[in-house]
């Protein structure tokens, strides 16, 4: 069921005969992958090519002192064995930084380590050879002498005079600090009735995608010309940053991304094995491929989510929140990530605490600081999770001192549906949301009210099981704000070309890409409905530098909403000529005319006048019957970008219903509701199933996921054996609403939907949790929740 809010808005172009809009149709690309002819980076043969492994540090810090190569270079097939030196001559290194994030640093960066090794994994030689097997017996062979050295590892003691400075040149281990303080945050604190504070432990996790990152670079000398084959999230991005570091103009370099199994921001990243792998076709001259192995994958895909936040919330005893206040602390490995930079997660925990609540009092303090592990960055839902489960977890804490139900709390406290547009504490503008219609639809759906009284009943059975609500705020289709203000060569815009082909189909270029979420999918659906073109009759081209607009590609839930609007607006101009064209042919006028069904029609009653096909015929083969002064324009071009809104922000609540098993720990989770706001939605069932797939990464966080290191740095369970995902088995049914308010800063109307889920999702399980363990007194704050967590805080052991 979709709740449609008071201010929504009638989409004039898309409500009209048999629009897509708003219906789950099937995805054009689903019989081509369901039939097995997907093509992946690992699928692409080139002649002449070969393949890189790389030489990994096993130390989390040391020097190198040498490396000897002669006995692997003798191995029959090895083409080359490069070191970090040899590759510099050829890939200039970069530097992580924004620079509207005052005070962020960061160290130089290369694409292979030359002197010093900063983490468990980082590359310090490259083995080229005829296979991937070759390569890896190489690798074996290569003997590097280290010098090792003291490691930083706590990022809650990297700051202090003891641990070594990672990058001396930097002076010490802080990467980045802000402090925000706004509204009267002491006196609200002193006017509270009661204050409760919490130490919030947050477990360091990754992407585990289905497909790891893999390139093939092809550099012709004959060209000059570099073509990256690369499962990426960002193709122009890749194009501008490889030809920057490689000393190559922009029309020098193409990229091509296929299909991609699966990227949730991990793909979204410039890794200097990729960076590697760029230099080293070009030094060689020929097709290098690198395909990440599992373990590749854990030791060097961006981490995420590793942070200790202390929270605390002041609230009157009629529930009113009074103020809020944190103190984060992240470790982001020995570097900034490039180019996106690794402050923008603790720098989101700042913006989004507090998000969706009334109060004005705020103050907060992020830092972030180097360690020798591998480098943290955004990964799906930057900063929600944990922003919202500091809030939330707050709200509830704060409701059991003075003996609240949690929803009253909240409803109490919500922003009001008609207060907007608003601005939050922390600056964030918000056009439109729906915290309380969105409340209401989630009790309604989870039968709030028969859950307690179940929960109840149980516990007197010594059965535990636990009601877990959050709400929350996404971040989704951000403007040049989010990066470009900070001199980061990541285009905010993305563009669509629509052109009718010949036989009367529509050939649609769009600069958003595809990773499973269904951006091909939406952008047939927005131009069909508007040219009335049936979808089989609509073909997405994506992912070519050479081929599609320039664009952003799919990052931060953009796509739907700034691609979309693109599709749209490229839709209406090429609708236009060709309504013009057949005025000019049918001797009408272009008011007097559709396009429903493939074909021109009279706007008054239906009936056909024209085929579209017919239609493309006389103009493309046919002119000369064309009355003169008519020259037809069967293409149109359009890009859209954001400019009112820095960001178009989502919202909505999720809760949880759980069962604790107080005798070994385990949860077990029964049933998950999400209700959320995206706007316009373009395919229900596309959206919803973004939603879930989100869920679980969030699941997986709040009960399984975490990359555990020991002291000196190592890395201890990246394999699939001993880091644990989310299966099946273990997933609740999720169930999933809607509440639509349109963004008015588009004709289209949608937000983003793909981070929802992930954003929320820990929350309500950590609150549920605690809420089954009230009859224990035992209040937990950490994820994931593990048996382990769970028994120490029941004094089991």
């Amino acid at each position: 069921m979709i709740v449609t809010s008071a201010n929504s808005k009638t989409l004039s172009e898309l409500d009209r005969p048999n629009s897509y809009i708003g219906k789950a149709v099937p995805r054009p690309n689903l019989e081509r992958l369901m039939q097995g002819r997907g093509l992946y980076v690992s699928d692409i043969e080139l002649p002449r090519m070969a393949h890189v492994a790389f030489l990994r540090s096993p130390h989390a810090h040391a020097k190198i002192k040498g490396i000897e190569v002669t006995e692997a270079r003798r191995l029959t097939g090895v083409v080359a064995i490069v070191t970090g030196k040899e590759l510099a001559a050829v890939i200039t290194p970069w530097v992580g930084v924004l620079s509207h994030l005052k005070g962020l640093k960061s160290a130089p960066q290369h694409a292979i380590a030359i002197d010093r090794v900063c983490w468990q994994g980082e590359a310090v030689a490259a083995v080229v050879a005829t296979s991937r097997a070759v390569a890896e017996d190489a690798v074996d062979i290569v003997q590097v002498q280290y010098e090792e050295l003291d490691a930083v590892t706590d990022m809650r003691t990297a700051l202090d005079p003891e641990p070594p400075v990672i990058h001396a040149s930097l002076g010490d281990n802080l990467a980045f600090e802000r402090n925000l303080d706004a509204g009267t945050v002491d006196a609200a604190f002193a006017d509270s009735d009661s204050v409760v504070e919490a130490d919030f432990i947050f477990g360091r996790h990754t992407g585990v995608t289905l497909e790891p990152r893999s390139v093939v670079a092809d550099w012709n000398a004959a060209e000059e010309r570099l073509t990256i084959y690369q499962g990426t999230q960002a193709p122009h991005m890749v194009q501008n940053i490889a030809a920057l570091h490689l000393r190559l103009e922009e029309a020098q370099v193409r990229v091509v991304c296929k299909d991609v199994g699966g990227s949730f921001g991990i793909k979204v990243h410039i890794y200097a094995d990729e960076m590697a792998t760029y230099a080293l076709s070009k030094l060689l001259r020929r097709p290098i491929k690198f395909v990440a192995d599992r373990v590749e994958s854990f030791n060097t895909d961006i981490h995420a989510r590793d942070h200790r936040c202390k929270g605390r919330i002041g609230v009157k005893r009629d529930g009113t929140i009074m103020a809020f206040e944190i103190d984060d602390l992240t470790g982001i490995g020995p570097y900034s990530m490039y180019p996106r930079t690794s402050a923008i997660e603790a720098n989101q925990v700042v913006n989004l605490v507090g998000g969706p609540y009334v109060t004005r009092n705020y103050r907060a303090r992020a830092r972030a600081v180097f360690q020798n592990k591998n480098v943290m960055c955004q990964y799906r839902a930057v900063g929600h999770p944990i922003a919202c489960s500091v809030t939330e977890g707050l709200v509830d804490l704060a409701a059991a001192k003075i003996g609240m139900d949690p929803v009253e709390i909240r409803r109490r406290n919500l922003i009001a549906d008609d207060a907007y547009p608003c601005a939050s504490p922390s600056g964030l503008r918000f056009e439109l949301l729906s915290h309380h219609a969105a409340m209401n639809r989630l009790i309604k759906m989870m039968d709030y009210d028969g859950l307690r009284a179940e929960q109840a009943a149980l516990r007197s059975k010594n059965i535990h099981r636990g009601i877990g609500i959050a709400s929350f705020i996404e971040v989704t289709n951000p403007s040049a704000g989010f990066y470009g203000v900070g001199g980061a060569r990541i285009s905010s815009q993305d563009g669509v070309a629509v052109r009718l082909d010949a036989q009367g189909s529509v050939i649609c270029q769009t600069s958003i890409t595809e990773q499973g979420q269904g951006s091909e999918s939406l952008t047939a659906q927005i131009v069909g409905s508007v040219l009335g073109v049936s979808l089989e009759r609509v073909r997405v081209i994506l992912d070519d530098t050479d081929n599609t607009p320039y664009g952003g590609g799919t990052w931060a839930s953009r796509g739907a909403g700034i691609g979309g609007e693109a599709a749209l607006q490229a839709a209406k101009i090429l609708r236009k000529n060709v309504l013009d064209v057949a005025a000019a042919i049918l001797q009408s006028s272009p008011a007097e005319l559709d396009i429903v069904n493939n074909a021109v029609v009279n706007a008054s009653d239906g009936s056909s006048r024209i085929d579209l096909r017919e239609l493309a015929r006389i103009v493309y083969f046919r002119p000369d019957t064309l009355p003169p002064g008519i020259q037809p324009e069967l293409m149109a071009t359009r890009h859209f970008v954001p400019r009112e809104y820095p960001f178009a922000f989502t919202n909505g609540v999720q809760a949880s219903w759980l069962e604790v098993d107080t005798d070994t720990g385990f949860v077990r989770l029964l049933r998950h509701w999400v209700v959320e706001d995206c706007g316009t939605i373009i395919n229900p069932q596309l959206v919803d199933e973004q939603i879930r797939g989100g869920v679980v990464q969030g699941l997986g966080a709040a009960l399984f996921e975490k990359c555990i290191y020991d002291e000196r740095g190592q890395l201890t369970n990246a394999n699939m054996a001993d880091y644990l995902v989310p299966m099946s088995g273990e997933m609740p049914d999720i169930d999933v609403g809607h509440v639509v308010s349109p963004t008015l800063e588009t004709e289209l109307g949608a937000k983003g939907a793909g981070e929802a889920g992930t954003a929320g999702a820990a929350a309500a399980v950590a609150n549920a949790v605690n809420d089954a363990l009230t009859p224990f007194g035992a209040i937990i704050t950490e994820i994931p929740l593990t048996p382990q967590v769970i028994l120490t805080a029941l004094g089991r052991i």
